[in-house]
This record gives C-alpha cells, structure tokens and sequence, in this order.
C-alpha cells in the first residue's frame, strides 16, 4: 500500500543527498572515497581486501579507489615490516582534513532535512528506520 511512495520519496531524497554531496565534494573528494576516508579513520590501518565486505565491489574496483586516492595524496600504503607480502593502507594529513570535511558538509545537509521535524519525531524516525534497515 505505501510501498509505491515510499520508494518514490526514498528515491527523490537519496538522489538529492547524492547530487548535493557529488557538488560540495567535488573535485578534491567524491562520495566513495569519503565512505573509504571514514573506515580508515574508524579501523585504521586496513588491508586493500578489507574493504570488499564494506564497500560491495570488486578487488579491481577497489585497487583502483585506493590508486585514484594515493595518486590524490588522501591514502598511502605501507608495506607491513614483518611480511612485505602485507599491504597496510593509512589515511594521510590530506586524508584526515578531507574526511573533516567531507562528514561536516553531509551532516550539515543531514540536518537540514531532520531539523524540519521536532526532536521527537526525528527519534521516532531515527526508530522507524531502524526498524526497516533491521
């Protein structure tokens, strides 16, 4: 009954969130490498192959992600000083500001959406969605 609409909302707000984020990124970052950007800070140091549960992609899309972010000075990789087979991936000063700025202009959109209901609903929503991604 509601899914029809629900899609067409879901559809509408991610598309904005997504063409608002390609904008205000642009050119130094894009969304993917934000969401890299955030595991490493969150997990560091990470493995390249660590990052396939996560980011639901290839091996060769990931090489390439992590190519185009080291090229961008964002990422290095270092080989591990036990097993030099080991390739361990930080996140550079570049990276860290990057990041910084990336999740301070999604959470300023993020909240210009749930500053248009109270507190109230926004833990009911928060709740709800939970509920559905659960």
């Amino acid at each position: 009954m509601y899914s029809t609409e629900f899609a067409k909302l879901w559809f509408k707000i991610s598309k904005e969130i997504k063409n608002h984020m390609e904008t205000e990124l642009s050119p130094a970052l894009t969304e993917g490498q934000l969401n890299v950007l955030e595991l490493l800070t969150e997990q560091q140091p990470m493995k390249p192959s660590d990052f396939l549960e996560f980011l639901e992609t290839t091996p060769a899309a990931v090489t390439t992600l992590l190519d185009r972010m080291e090229r961008n000075e964002l990422i290095e990789r270092r080989r591990d000083e036990k097993d030099r087979r080991i390739v361990w991936v930080h996140v550079t000063d570049k990276g860290k500001a990057e990041y910084d700025r990336g999740t301070r202009i999604r959470q300023e959109l993020l909240n210009t959406y749930l500053d248009r209901i109270s507190a109230h609903n926004q833990q009911l929503f928060m709740y709800l969605l939970g509920k559905i991604a659960n």
